[in-house]
């Protein structure tokens, strides 16, 4: 069971990373065509009116071509921001899945007489738009990990300071709970051997000349004393 556990899991992993370059590839033909689209609806005037014919060429290609010089390398580059895919065969699955679907859209049309129609200097240049596109995808791959990784590293870093701060501050509040547990003891403790001093006794009254002698008070009771005054 283990065995075909560690056998089947890498083919998992394969197979789904698969199937997202090829979605990434499709999520690219379909946005980047209409951003196609409505782009050259704005400039097809402007572009008409330039003189050279290979400049108005190279701006429709270039047009034709958004999905993969444009499209594709930012959809890329956010997805290894979060996900850790392989540059080369990620730009090349997902780059091929787009211009297979638009080769087999092409023949649809206009069948095989055609595509070859076109003629080997126009089929020269959109292989090599392709390529660039291919490149920029791979270095958009290459750039989303690096900052990835950039930014990963700038969290752990943060997170140490946190924990350090964290940890500094803690000790800080010992060392205060500490101090301020001293003073209550020291307010609070009485030193032993020291003996309680009593209150002091009331002073009486010294008798006036001519006054008769008062008994005296036993400090106990309160009772005047039965020993005869001589």
């Amino acid at each position: 069971m283990s065995s075909s556990k560690a056998f089947l899991e890498p083919l998992r992993v394969r197979i789904r990373r698969f199937q997202f370059t090829v979605g990434l590839g499709f999520l690219a033909l379909i946005l980047g065509s209409i951003v196609s689209v409505a782009l050259s609806q704005r400039l097809i005037g402007r572009v008409q009116a330039l003189p050279f014919g290979y400049v108005r060429f190279a701006i429709g290609l270039g047009v034709q071509n958004l999905w993969v010089l444009v499209v594709l390398p930012l959809l890329c580059y956010g997805a290894a921001r979060i996900l850790e895919l392989r540059p080369l065969s990620t730009s090349l699955g997902a780059a091929l899945t787009g211009e297979l679907f638009l080769i087999a859209l092409q023949f649809v049309q206009d069948g095989i007489d055609g595509w070859v129609e076109r003629g080997w200097v126009l089929l020269s240049m959109e292989a090599a738009v392709f390529a660039l596109g291919v490149w920029l995808t791979h270095r958009a791959l290459q750039r989303g990990r690096h900052d990835a990784a950039q930014q990963a590293q700038q969290a752990q870093q943060r997170a140490a300071s946190r924990k350090d701060e964290y940890a500094e501050f803690l000790r800080e509040a010992e060392r205060a709970g500490e101090r301020s547990a001293q003073r209550d003891a020291q307010k609070t403790e009485v030193p032993d051997g020291t003996p309680e001093t009593p209150p002091p006794a009331p002073e009486q009254p010294a008798p006036s000349p001519g006054s008769p002698p008062q008994e005296p008070i036993e400090p106990t009771t309160g009772e005047p004393s039965k020993t005869p005054v001589v």
